[in-house]
């Protein structure tokens, strides 16, 4: 009894551990982000060009992922992955203080997104310290801390970034690594015998068609709101007239909103109405919010707007990758979980591109009904996943 208590207590401990590194992490991934597209827009660059520095941010992610979950699965250890994502976020932000241009925030965006392929191993350590019917709650719980952590993010910046610039914002996140690394050094794994499944064993993941659809679900969601919430919304609060200040109460908004929703996602209450009903839900949602943000007429009518965005980052990323990983059997959960985010890296490299080419070649409104239309079609798609699945139970 008293072993079972220690380990319980011992799980603890290690899951608090992990959600404060997750925070630190997020906090120095994201601290800046809220200003990047005007920041780059204010040094002279094109919409085209901001879309393929954003987008770079994507592209590491997904020549990365897959492989970096491929050789989690192949090691059984997570500690080395984590420890490799909190310095490559570090240098990334350092890369951006000496080279403060197109080409630092370029190279930043690709050592950021290293970084960010390195979320695999968070993921996955921390959904070790569950049950398997407890996967959902996991699910919320660390997406709600990474969400904390974007959210202490966008309140520094929206602090100060305007008295002090792009350059203190930088410091704060190589800042903010320093702690989480130290913490990641008190990361303890099991010691048991282990046997390094083949890759072939491994691969056959690939072919869940559960994944496969939840992948490409969490694709639309990343995508967009990396398109949007994360960057050119705050063009269109700009051209509304906000100020600084105003756009970091925008992204602000939308960030507290992902936080409580996350949350609100591993309740029990949540969990009654289940995936059927929340995920074609809050793609709808997604879908009004790309319609409504460039006809708004004021900034006060976007903070209201960036709670729609708000629910799809904390309810339907944590319900897509909950309802991913469901049949995924444990030995190989890095790699489906590589496929998964190697998937919706796809979204976030290719969506920010041609949203700043739409932009380029027409308008603003243009780009973003062209989201909308995108978003609809994942509302279809959810929708007929469920009915097969209520009809046939085939998926």
């Amino acid at each position: 009894m008293s072993i079972a208590k220690s380990n319980t207590d011992s799980k603890t401990q290690q899951s608090i551990i992990l959600l404060t590194i997750v925070s630190m992490f997020w906090f120095s991934q994201y601290v800046y982000i809220p200003y990047q597209a005007t920041y780059l827009s204010g040094i002279g660059m094109a919409p085209s060009l901001i879309g393929i520095v954003v987008g770079a941010y994507g592209f590491s992610q997904l020549i990365l992922r897959m492989p970096a979950g491929l050789m989690a699965d192949r090691r059984g250890k997570h500690k080395l992955f984590i420890m490799l994502g909190i310095l490559s976020t570090g240098i990334a932000s350092v890369l951006r203080i000496f080279l403060p241009n197109e080409l630092g925030f370029l190279i930043g965006n690709l050592f950021s997104g290293f970084a960010s392929a390195m979320w695999i191993s968070f993921m996955i350590l921390y959904f070790s310290y569950f049950p398997k019917d407890k996967l959902q709650k996991a699910s919320g719980m660390i997406v709600g801390a990474n969400n904390f952590g974007i959210l202490a993010g966008f309140v520094a910046g929206t602090l100060l970034y305007e008295h002090f610039g792009m350059k203190l914002l930088c410091m704060l996140s190589c800042l903010a690594a320093i702690p989480a690394f130290i913490l990641s050094l008190f990361i303890k794994e099991s010691h048991t015998d282990f046997k390094a499944p083949s890759v072939m064993e491994l691969i056959q993941v690939y072919a869940d068609k559960r994944l496969i659809i939840f992948s490409l679900l969490a694709l639309i969601q990343q995508g967009v709101q990396i398109s949007t919430s994360m960057s050119f919304t705050t063009r269109v609060a700009q051209s509304r007239g906000a100020s600084s200040v105003q756009i970091g109460i925008c992204s602000i908004i939308y960030i507290l909103v992902a936080v409580i929703s996350s949350y609100f996602s591993a309740s029990d209450v949540a969990q009654k109405r289940g995936a059927p009903f929340w995920v074609p839900a809050i793609l709808i949602c997604l879908t009004a919010y790309c319609l409504l943000i460039p006809n708004l007429p004021t900034v006060e009518w976007i903070y209201a707007a960036q709670i729609l965005s708000g629910l799809s980052t904390g309810i339907l990323f944590s319900f897509c990758t909950s309802e991913a990983m469901k049949h995924i059997p444990k030995e190989k959960a890095s790699t489906a979980m590589g496929f998964y985010q190697a998937i919706y890296a796809i979204g976030m490299t290719t969506f920010p591109i041609l949203t700043g080419a739409v932009i380029g070649e027409f308008n603003i409104c243009s780009a973003f009904y062209c989201l909308a239309g995108i978003a609809a079609v994942g509302f279809a798609g959810s929708m007929i996943f469920y009915f097969r699945l209520k009809k046939f139970h085939k998926i």
